[in-house]
This record gives C-alpha cells, structure tokens and sequence, in this order.
C-alpha cells in the first residue's frame, strides 16, 4: 500500500498522479488539513509534523511514503528515512529533473509557498546538476488557501495568479515548476498567464513517474498492482468543503475520515 500525506487536501493532485500511473495499487492518503499551511511554518515544525503523519500512514498498513508536499519535500524526507524502514519519495528531486529536461535556455522558474521559496531548495539543486541555470522564484502565500476554498476560476484567483507569475514572466523564464502540489488545480489559469512558450511542471506528477519506475523494477513492489486499487482518504479537520474539493480533484466520490493528531 501507498502512502501519501500533504498540508491539506492540494496533495490529492499526487494521489490522482498516482491512481493513473499506477492502477491496481492500493492508497491512503492523509492531508493534515487542521494544521494547513506548511508553508508559514518552522523547519522543526513541518519535521516534526511529517514525522507524525508518516507513523499514521505506515500504521494504516501503509508500506512507502509519499511525500506531497512541497514544503516537507524540502526539509523532511531524510528524517522520515531515519526514523522508518520503508522506501521515501518526495516531490522536489524529480521535478528538478523534469525541469532540466524540458529548459531549452537554463531560465527556470519557481513557484510555492514561503516556506519552500524560502529554504531554496529547489534553486539549489538546479544548481548542483546544472551550475549555468539561472533561478527565477517567486513565493505564491494566497494559492493555497485559493484552492482549499475551490476558487479554481473566480476573477480574483486570476488576478493573483497574474500578480505572482507576471514577475517571472518579464524574466523570460521558459521552464515553470509548480512547487504545490495545490496548484495543478490551478494550472490552466497558470499557463495561461505564463504565455505558451513555457514548459509547466508538475511536482505531483513528476514523483509520479519516479515511483511508476521504482515499482517496476522491484518484483516485491509490481506484484502487490493485482489489489484492487482501494483507496482511504483521512484528513485532521473535516469541512464540507473539503469534500467537495476532493471530489473535484479526483472526480470521484470520496469519503473522507476524520482522525485527531
């Protein structure tokens, strides 16, 4: 079983990715929606978080991680490793590489939230594979709260949309990595402010494909594809809202459990 955790209910984008990438797998995903967003937090508390929410998953029978969450992907996946026996993928690392496939001058841009922009994680290893890149990021704090609201298309959510990807735009960036996996819910508006020549990444789908390869080339792994590709949807405050939200991400009716943690 997979499992996959996130700030909230945006991560359900990675579990979509997964669903279609991996069919026959079974999922749990756990968005920690009481404590929603990682990006206004500390380091120590998003590790401390992640921490808990990996035990939760691998004690629902979960036996790999699935990190969806941009900001935990940058300061957490090696505490996880630590602390648990089981394979660990994060978002980060492999949209790094789709970016560096796709970047035709080296003009890569970045959006996230505060706290993924500001550990610069995502500039640092474009970095380190390609030292010529130049970086471009841009902090996105009302994204988040925009797609947890299922404000996909309002004017507003467009307006902000222009504001934050306008700066990077002038830049002539030819590469976009969605550092949230909120923000494939946003994505059409996104590309569309971005202008056509411009390649988007997404993360949830990224660390998608990097898991679709580990698990064929692992028979323990590609074996366990003939389950019936039962899925769990937990969350640490429940709305309506959030429901609904899921609904739309996964199209498909979902039932989402409530646990405290």
């Amino acid at each position: 079983m997979i499992g996959i955790f996130d700030s909230g209910i945006g991560g359900l984008t990675t579990c979509r990715a997964l669903k279609q990438a991996l069919p026959g797998h079974d999922m749990i995903y756990f968005g920690d929606t009481a404590r929603t967003p990682y990006g206004s937090k500390s380091r120590e508390t998003v590790v401390r978080y992640s921490l808990e929410n990996a035990r939760f998953l691998l004690e629902m029978g979960a036996e790999m991680i699935v990190v969806g969450c941009n900001t935990a992907s940058s300061v957490a996946p090696q505490a996880i490793r630590d602390a648990f026996d089981v394979p660990v993928f994060e978002v980060v690392n492999p949209a790094v590489e789709q970016a560096l496939a796709a970047s035709k001058k080296g003009q890569i841009g970045v959006i996230g939230t505060r706290g993924t922009i500001a550990s610069g994680v995502y500039e640092t290893r474009i970095k380190e594979k390609l030292p010529s890149a130049t970086v471009h990021s841009n902090p996105c704090p009302l994204l988040v709260p925009l797609v947890e609201e299922g404000w996909f298309n309002r004017p507003e959510t467009r307006r902000i949309v222009k504001s934050y990807i306008h700066p990077l735009r002038v830049r002539q960036i030819d590469t976009l990595i969605l550092g949230c996996t909120h923000y494939p819910m946003l994505e059409p508006i996104i590309k569309e402010k971005a202008g056509k020549r411009v390649t988007i990444i997404n993360s949830g789908a990224a660390v998608a494909s990097q898991v679709k390869e580990y698990v064929e080339s692992h028979p323990e792994w590609r074996d366990k594809g003939g389950n019936t590709g039962c899925d769990r949807f937990f969350v640490s405050d429940y709305t309506p809202q959030f429901r609904s939200i899921a609904e739309a991400i996964l199209k498909q009716k979902v039932d989402l459990k409530l646990v405290q943690q």
